[in-house]
């Protein structure tokens, strides 16, 4: 159950191999680093579950090969961490993918399910309360730590052969499929230092202008906290960097003058005020464009079209079972008011799913009305 040599790891890798899917979990600290720190990788296959100790052990290339095995499906709960702190201790993106989480908002479930109320809904097991805060990072694990951490994965190789089956059932496994795989790409995970001012707290009330300069500050928090290997809000937190884009200090005295920044050296706020200038400097042409959550508001025409079109979205929500949430946002009905070419409704499972009737709709070629208090199509 608990690996701590090389043997151990490579002798379980070959025998996980043999499985056409493995299911995975990690444990990881990340609150006073950079980048987050592996503690733990728990892992489980139809025959045997196992934890492996990524700070014992010096030479984890088995594990590596396996996340790799494109003939092995790689099965996760909410991916997203656990990829992206693989992918930063093995220096590897497991490939092929399966999301637990993904998979369970076409069969009715609630978008963001937790791993406890998967395991409930696809296993019939409650499982006992987790342990959340945990330092996983110090040594020994009790045996009581190794047993929460296995429960993580004991069952999750059972909910995704229950899942599989119902998707198959349904014919909606390649609906999953095409939904996952943006998660397998390494630009979800790597967040190059110019783009990261989109992450930036409330940067929808910005101007281009802003935007400009944000883009520019950001990056070079983002290099600095990388350098350190400390979190950005250790740098500069977005409350604080949000002030100095609006109010866009020329000096060190000026830039002080904001409360946050006491901490910052001499060269640190030599170097923010660089940046802030390069994006005073931007060329109009060569500024971020506003991100979609500042579009103009919509005309009283098109809110009650959007909200026509959201209803028809609930009713095909209701009658499959597919989140409503995850086949479209009120933005991306705007979109397709304005742009339906390139809307993703007209794509795949979602044109399958709920595009055409759309296009039925705005055409007047159908319509919605209420019958015993339920929306109803004519």
């Amino acid at each position: 159950m608990y690996i701590s040599t090389y043997e151990e790891l490579e002798s379980f890798c070959a025998r996980a191999a043999a499985f056409d899917a493995v299911a995975f979990d990690t444990e990881f600290l990340r609150e006073k680093t950079f980048h987050p720190r592996l503690c733990l990788v728990q892992a489980a296959t139809p025959d045997e579950c196992v934890v492996i100790d990524p700070i014992v052990l010096e030479d984890l290339t088995p594990l590596a090969d396996l996340m790799t095995n494109e003939s092995v499906l790689k099965v996760f709960h909410a991916c997203s961490q656990d990829m992206e702190v693989i992918y930063r201790a093995l220096g590897v993106l497991p490939t092929p993918i399966f999301d637990t989480q993904v998979a369970a908002a076409f069969l009715g479930e609630r978008v963001q399910i937790s791993y406890n109320g998967l395991v409930h809904a696809f296993c019939g097991v409650t499982l006992p309360k987790s342990e959340s805060l945990t330092d996983w990072s110090r040594r020994p694990l009790t045996p009581q730590q190794i047993d929460y951490a296995v429960d993580d994965v004991r069952y999750l190789i059972d909910a995704y052969a229950e899942i599989k089956r119902r998707l198959e059932e349904l014919g909606r496994t390649w609906w999953v499929a095409d939904e996952m795989r943006p998660l397998s790409k390494l630009s979800h995970y790597v967040v190059e230092p110019r783009q990261a001012y989109r992450r930036v707290k409330r940067i929808n009330s910005c101007t281009r202008r802003q935007l400009a300069i944000a883009r520019e500050l950001a990056a070079w928090r983002e290099r600095r906290a990388d350098r350190m290997d400390v979190p950005r809000k250790w740098i500069m937190s977005d409350e604080v960097l949000l002030a100095l884009i609006k109010h866009v200090p020329r000096d060190a005295g000026d830039f002080r003058r904001i409360r946050g920044t006491e901490h910052l050296s001499d060269l640190d706020i030599e170097a923010a005020l660089t940046a802030i200038g390069n994006g005073v400097r931007c060329p109009a042409d060569n500024m971020p464009s506003p991100t979609a959550a500042r579009r103009h508001a919509p005309s009283p025409e098109a809110e009650s079209v959007c909200d026509l079109m959201y209803a028809l979205l609930r009713l095909v929500s209701e009658r499959s079972g597919v989140a409503t949430s995850v086949i479209a946002s009120r933005d991306d009905l705007y979109d397709y008011i304005d742009h339906p070419e390139r809307s993703p409704l007209r794509e795949g499972w979602r044109f399958e799913l709920v595009g055409s009737l759309l296009d039925d709709l705005l055409s007047g070629n159908m319509g919605l009305t209420v019958k015993d208090g339920r929306v109803e199509t004519l």
